[in-house]
């Protein structure tokens, strides 16, 4: 299998890829601040495991053609986090950057949540949180049986695992022995409500949960990319899906948003944007 290269060079180190990273939390803050909403805190929160996927030379795909039958797969089952994966898909050749320029317009293809069909390289329509892990388990059963090689990746949020339907999947991709799927939980404490811990004090211990379920677990700091890139790029456990427990930050990277119950969603004033900017160009 010959895999394909990606229109924009692999970074070489974790140094590109947290200037890359920069540059993305850039784009999608400016689509946010233009629309006059969107979900910042989840949008940086994932930027940096999104960055190493596509340009830390994880993921195969080809923005020149974005049905490649040999892809692998990425799926934003946390929907809200759109803006993030937009700036990702923009930067790897998708599609142009002035699409960001459009983001929940009526008639845009940056819908304000993923919308599969609307933009090149968008592999399923999320926001409706507990279904991404599911849709991937279908993709990665099909790759299993037809003995593809392909990868499934599904990026769900700390909050989502508060749903019924995410653990009646987390059962079965043990059963199926989905060791080409791959999920990664954006653990930054915080959902809609307020912090997980509060929310619901039984989510944790979560590692523990998975592992009981026939799991392989991975914790890293979903910010570092020395931990990042390893974590992928570990042979995987024979027979075992993986969990990859991304430790984060809501809002990383801007000082008024990290960690703010404020910021799950919300209005960027003209104040806030500049001091974003200026926050994420140090």
């Amino acid at each position: 299998m010959i895999k394909k290269q990606m229109s924009m060079s692999q970074a070489n180190n974790s140094q590109e890829l947290t200037q890359i990273a920069r540059e993305l939390r850039l784009l999608a803050l400016r689509a946010m601040y233009q629309c006059g909403s969107g979900h910042p805190g989840s949008t940086f929160s994932t930027m940096d495991v999104l960055t190493a996927l596509y340009f830390g030379g994880i993921l195969k795909y080809d923005p020149a053609q974005p049905d490649w039958q040999e892809r692998d797969y990425f799926l934003l089952s946390n929907g809200h986090a759109a803006p993030a994966l937009y700036a990702v898909l923009a930067k790897a050749g998708y599609f142009a950057e002035t699409e960001l320029d459009k983001l929940r317009q009526l008639g845009a293809g940056a819908q304000g949540h993923p919308h599969r069909g609307a933009l090149p390289g968008v592999e399923i329509s999320s926001g409706s949180l507990g279904q991404g892990l599911s849709v991937g388990i279908g993709l990665a059963r099909a790759a299993q049986l037809k003995k593809s090689g392909q990868k499934i990746y599904v990026m769900q949020s700390d909050g989502e695992q508060e749903e019924g339907s995410t653990w009646e999947a987390v059962m079965l991709a043990p059963k199926l022995g989905l060791d080409n799927l791959i999920t990664i939980i954006d653990k930054n404490g915080m959902q809609i409500d307020g912090a997980t811990k509060q929310v619901m004090p039984s989510l944790d211990p979560l590692a523990d949960k998975y592992r009981a379920f026939g799991w392989a677990v991975k914790e890293i700091d979903g910010h570092n990319f020395d931990e990042i890139i390893p974590a992928f790029k570990e042979v995987q456990e024979e027979g075992k899906p993986l969990v990859i427990i991304a430790n984060t930050v809501r809002g990383k990277g801007v000082s008024f948003m990290e960690n703010s119950p404020s910021w799950h969603a919300g209005k960027i004033t003209d104040e806030q944007y500049e001091q974003a900017k200026k926050d994420l160009m140090k």
